[in-house]
C-alpha cells in the first residue's frame, strides 16, 4: 500500500499534469499545495458565542477518532461524553478536559440544553435507537456507518430525520473524499465512456484489522454497564470479548459487509449517483479468525445495478478478506467502455483508450490468416484503399495516464466533519449528501449481502422504495 502511494505521488507530478487537461491539472495543483488536512472550506463561527457544542456517545476507537477530528473544525467544543465502560470516562477527561460531563447513560447527554450535536459511535445494534432519540431531542446527528443493524430499522430513522429538520449525516467519509469527488467529475464528464462494471475490495491482514482489539488488564465487570450494552440483543452473561470486540458478533455488529462494504458502496453511489442494486448475491465464510466470533472473515458479493436515467446497467463485485496474505488494501475500479478509474483511499489513476475509427484486422489472431494467400492480399489492398493510414486509426491507442493525489496529511474524515458542521452552521441539512436515505441505500445492500450468505440465495431489493422484495 505504501509503495502504491509513493508511485501515485511520483505520477501526480509527471504524466498527470501533462495529460490531465486544465480541470484536473488545476485540481491536482490545489491538492499538492493544500497541506491543511482538508480541502473543503470550513465555515468559521460568526462570533465567539457561535460555538457548536458536541456530545460524544461511545468513547471507543472510532469515538476518539471522530471527536478528535470534529474538534479540528473551527468553532466546535466537546461538553459531554457517554460510555458504558467507566475507565473510558476517566480517559475522556484526561484527553478532553476535567470539566467534561461524563455519564454511562446517553440519555443524560441528550437531555443537556448545551449539546447541539452528537456523534454516535456505538455498536451497530444501538445506531437506530440512539439516532432517533437524538433527533427527537432536537440534536444534530453524526451516526457512524452502517446506519442500521437491520434493514427494516431504516425507515424509522429516515422518518425521524425528516420530521426533525435537523442535520443528519452517516459517517462514511468516502462521501466527502477529495479523490472520490474528483473521480465523480471525471465519470460525469464521460471520460471513461459508458460504465460496464465496478470492482471493489477492502482487504486486511493483521489481528487488529480483524477487530481483535486489546482487552483491558485487570478488568472489573462492575466497570461495565453490560445490561445497557445488550439492549435489545439476547440476554447472556458478561463476556469481555463481546463488549470490547463487538464487531465480531452478529448480535451487536454487522461484520465485514456492514462495516466495510458500506464504505465501498458509499464511494460508488457518490460517484455514480446511483440509488443502489436490485439483486444481491454473496458468499461468506469464517476461514482464519476462529476466535469465538460468529461473523464471517471473508465475504464476496455481486450486485446487479439496473439502468436508470443517470447510468447504464452495470455489475458490481466486492470483497472483504480479513486474512489476506497480500498485505491488505482498498481499491475501487470503475470500468467503462473508454477507460478505467482506479481509486485507493485518497487517490486515483485514470487510464483511457482511443478506439480505432477503421475496422480492425490482424495477420495474427484473426480469421484472415485462414484464408488463401491471394485472398489475404486482396483484402489488405482493398482495406488500404478504403482506410488510408494517414486519415484513419487502425489500432486501439492508450492515452497517457492521469493521476490525482491528495497532499500528505490529508484526512477525508476531516472533510466529512466539515460538511456536517457547515450544514449545522448554515442551518441547511441539504448540504449533507450522506443523509438518512443515502445511509440506508448504502447499508441495505451491505446487510443484504449477509442475508444472502446466510440464506444461500439472491436477495431482491427495491433501491427507490428502499424495501426488501419478498419472492416465493
Amino acid at each position: 500500500m505504501n509503495s502504491r502511494r509513493k508511485f501515485l505521488r511520483q505520477l501526480s507530478g509527471t504524466t498527470a499534469l501533462l495529460a490531465g487537461g486544465t480541470a484536473l491539472a488545476n485540481a491536482e495543483t490545489r491538492c499538492l499545495h493544500a497541506g491543511s488536512g482538508h480541502l473543503i472550506t470550513p465555515l468559521k463561527p460568526r462570533s465567539a458565542a457561535d460555538t457548536i457544542n458536541i456530545g460524544l456517545i461511545g468513547a471507543g476507537i472510532i469515538g476518539h477518532y471522530d471527536l478528535d477530528c470534529a474538534l479540528k473544525v473551527p468553532g466546535t467544543k466537546v461538553v459531554a461524553v457517554a460510555d458504558l465502560y467507566d475507565p473510558r470516562l476517566v480517559r475522556a477527561k484526561e484527553v478532553w478536559g476535567n470539566d467534561l460531563f461524563t455519564t454511562r447513560d446517553y440519555r443524560e447527554v441528550l437531555a443537556r440544553k448545551d449539546v447541539d450535536a452528537v456523534l454516535i459511535c456505538v455498536p451497530d445494534h444501538w445506531h437506530d435507537k440512539i439516532s432517533i432519540a437524538a433527533l427527537q431531542a432536537g440534536k444534530h446527528v453524526y451516526c457512524e456507518k452502517p446506519m442500521v443493524h437491520h434493514i427494516d430499522e431504516g425507515k424509522a430513522v429516515i422518518d425521524a430525520h425528516k420530521k426533525s429538520g435537523k442535520v443528519f449525516q452517516v459517517g462514511s467519509q468516502r462521501a466527502s473524499s477529495a479523490a472520490v469527488l474528483e473521480a465523480k467529475k471525471r465519470y460525469e464528464a464521460g471520460n471513461i465512456g459508458e460504465l460496464t462494471s465496478v470492482e471493489t475490495f477492502l482487504d486486511r491482514t493483521d489481528a487488529l484489522g480483524a477487530w481483535q482489539y486489546t482487552l483491558p488488564p485487570n478488568l472489573d465487570p462492575k466497570d461495565v454497564d453490560w445490561d445497557r450494552f445488550l439492549g435489545d440483543a439476547p440476554k447472556r452473561p458478561f463476556q469481555a470479548e463481546r463488549f470490547f470486540r463487538w464487531r465480531n458478533y452478529k448480535e451487536y455488529g454487522t461484520g465485514v459487509a456492514g462495516d466495510l462494504f458500506a464504505h465501498l458502496l458509499t464511494g460508488v453511489h457518490t460517484i455514480t449517483g446511483s440509488q443502489g442494486p436490485t439483486r444481491i448475491f454473496a458468499l461468506g465464510d469464517l476461514n482464519y479468525w476462529k476466535d469465538g466470533r460468529d461473523a464471517y472473515d471473508l465475504v464476496t458479493a455481486i450486485m446487479d445495478y439496473p439502468k436508470t436515467d443517470k447510468n447504464p446497467s452495470f455489475q458490481f463485485t466486492t470483497r472483504v478478506n480479513l486474512a489476506t496474505g497480500a498485505g491488505g488494501d482498498i481499491h475501487t475500479r470503475l470500468v467503462g467502455t473508454e477507460g478505467v478509474i482506479d481509486i485507493g483511499w485518497n487517490s486515483f489513476v485514470m487510464n483511457r483508450l482511443k478506439r480505432p475509427n477503421a475496422p480492425m484486422y490482424s495477420t495474427g489472431y484473426d480469421a484472415l490468416f485462414t484464408y488463401p494467400k491471394t485472398m489475404q492480399e486482396e483484402f489488405i489492398r482493398q482495406y488500404d484503399q478504403k482506410y488510408p493510414a494517414g486519415q484513419f486509426t487502425r489500432q486501439i491507442q492508450n492515452e497517457p495516464a492521469v493521476a490525482f493525489n491528495t497532499p500528505a496529511g490529508y484526512d477525508d474524515r476531516l472533510d466529512h466533519m466539515i460538511v456536517f458542521f457547515n450544514a449545522i452552521r448554515e442551518n441547511n441539512p441539504s448540504l449533507v449528501k450522506e443523509d438518512a436515505e443515502f445511509g440506508l441505500r448504502a447499508a441495505a445492500p451491505s446487510l443484504a449481502a449477509n442475508l444472502s450468505a446466510e440464506q444461500r440465495k439472491v436477495i431482491n431489493w427495491d433501491p427507490v422504495g428502499m424495501k426488501l422484495i419478498k419472492t416465493t
